[in-house]
């Protein structure tokens, strides 16, 4: 599904280059999770940048079920971030003044789901991340945890075909924290959904098919996750 081969990125810092990819190689097939671990910095939000078609590989390929992501334009890019992808990032970014029901629907609504459709659809993804409570509290009502679980089920909602997650877990409680993962745990399972996932939550991690870690730019090995029976019970389907 998701195929990087060889990426390099490089930025300009100042005076001089860094860089944040060096000929990194991976692959999120259907119906597998993989975590990409590292310190800060190395270059692990660069690669979810790519993966989404938000910035552009200096080299190297980056493939999406077999199509060059570098030859997207502005429209097509944003066509595959609505209809193909789920990006959960570190910053929940919701809309101000605005219901937690209706943040999570956003994607639905530029999807062009009818607005009762939309609504329920996103109202079941938010009782699956402990929410349902909490569906008309506007955003300056939420706390920061429960933000980014609106933000998760925003991205959820229009069923993804491949979910790319950037410390997904980072605002969450232990408890919801583990609900999280064994919800993208089921999603990758039993929906066939591809998941990378980015993490410095070693159990997060654990409960992936393949860990990578990444340092100063490159790969530096490899390790199998947690069985999937174990990870595999996740929140039932809305």
């Amino acid at each position: 599904m998701l195929d990087l081969a060889k990426v390099a990125k490089r930025y300009r810092a100042g005076d001089e280059d860094v860089d944040a990819l060096l000929e990194v190689t991976l692959a999120v097939a259907a119906g597998e999770m993989v975590a990409l671990t590292g310190p800060s910095g190395s270059g692990k939000t660069t690669l979810l940048l790519i993966a989404a078609a938000a910035i552009r590989a200096d080299s190297g390929r980056a493939r999406f079920d077999g199509v060059d992501l570098a030859s997207f334009d502005e429209r097509r890019a944003a066509e595959y971030r609505l209809a193909d992808i789920g990006v959960i990032a570190q910053n929940p970014r919701l809309m101000p003044r605005v219901s937690a029901l209706e943040n999570a629907a956003t994607k639905l609504l530029l999807g062009g789901i009818a607005l009762g459709q939309a609504r329920e659809q996103a109202g079941s993804w938010l009782e699956r991340v402990g929410m349902g409570a909490r569906l008309q509290r506007v955003t300056e009502e939420l706390s920061g945890g429960e933000r980014q679980r609106v933000a998760i089920a925003r991205a959820l909602a229009g069923r993804p075909r491949l979910i790319l997650a950037d410390e997904p877990t980072a605002n969450l409680d232990s408890e919801r924290s583990r609900e999280v993962v064994e919800l993208l745990a089921t999603l990758a399972h039993e929906q066939n959904t591809g998941v990378l996932l980015v993490t410095h939550d070693a159990e997060a991690a654990g409960a992936a098919d393949v860990v990578l870690r990444l340092r100063d730019g490159r790969i530096e090995h490899a390790q199998s996750g947690q069985p999937r029976e174990r990870h595999a019970q996740g929140m039932g389907s809305p």
